[in-house]
């Protein structure tokens, strides 16, 4: 299939596609990577009536390392990402998800703000956001705001970004030598969407747990983060489970989908970095 018929443009300034966006709303639609934008569009899951090509705004590119924050711009390539120092250093939980997004093809054109913007609940991008407790800057013809991860993803392919605003950049705290991260998926192949799948975060004993490829959205239990606090036994844990309303699909029933969350869980426990 092909996609039906639309209008390309291609920014030369943020401010530009910030002025085209406010003219089309949400006839429009930014393309970052387009690794899931275009074969949806081919499949008419989307039929924007313009195309915004993002590619060409350095603004939107590049990662920086400031006092206590690494900032990223939205627009910054997974493979950068992948072999990126400062990631490894001070965002090193990025760097445990990175090779189990999708291939190498896709790494190479896919972008973080991309994935962000889509929010695809199966994906790992949104999650680890939400265990780093990162915060995404967004612009629009209003003007500039932040929004933490844990607020950004409101459902299937939905966030809480106007249709005439943009991802520019990501911010995510720096983790210390004390921080400790565990990450774990499971799929039907490498490479593909997670079947179930956890991020983790802990500093000073406080836990940041979150789930991805369960329900419709990236999904945290603050009573499982309480109880890991106290023990990481299976029988204390994984009762909290049921606060997650588990989606169920030709590739695995909801009990399924529990059943893999809680291996998934039990696994990125057992190999938890220091």
């Amino acid at each position: 299939m092909k996609a039906p018929d639309f209008e390309y443009a291609r920014p030369e300034t943020l401010a530009d596609a910030i002025a085209l966006l406010g003219a089309h709303g949400a006839d429009a639609m930014a393309l970052a990577g387009g690794q899931s934008l275009i074969p949806m569009m081919n499949f008419r899951v989307a039929a924007p009536e313009i195309l915004i090509d993002l590619d060409g705004l350095a603004d939107l590119k590049g990662i920086q390392k400031n006092d206590n924050t690494l900032t990223i711009g939205a627009m910054t390539r997974y493979v950068e990402l992948m072999h990126n120092a400062d990631v490894q250093a001070c965002a090193p939980l990025i760097s445990m998800a990175l090779p189990h997004v999708a291939h190498d093809a896709i790494r190479n054109r896919g972008t973080l703000g991309g994935s962000l913007a889509l929010a695809d609940p199966a994906a790992e991008m949104p999650a680890v956001m939400r265990t780093l407790d990162a915060t995404v800057n967004l612009s629009g013809p209003q003007g500039s705001r932040a929004v933490k991860a844990d607020d950004f993803f409101a459902g299937y392919y939905e966030t809480t970004r106007a249709d005439d605003e943009l991802i520019v950049s990501i911010d995510i705290p720096i983790a210390g030598p004390e921080h400790r991260f565990g990450f774990h998926e499971i799929t039907q192949r490498h490479g593909d969407y997670a079947l179930a799948g956890v991020a983790i975060s802990v500093v000073s004993n406080a836990w940041r747990v979150c789930f991805f490829g369960v329900c419709d959205h990236p999904v945290r239990l603050p009573d499982l983060e309480t109880a890991l606090a106290q023990s990481h036994q299976d029988d204390h844990l994984l009762p909290h489970l049921d606060q997650i309303d588990f989606n169920g699909d030709l590739k695995a029933s909801a009990a399924t989908r529990k059943r893999l969350a809680g291996v998934a869980l039990k696994r990125a426990l057992g190999g938890m970095t220091v």
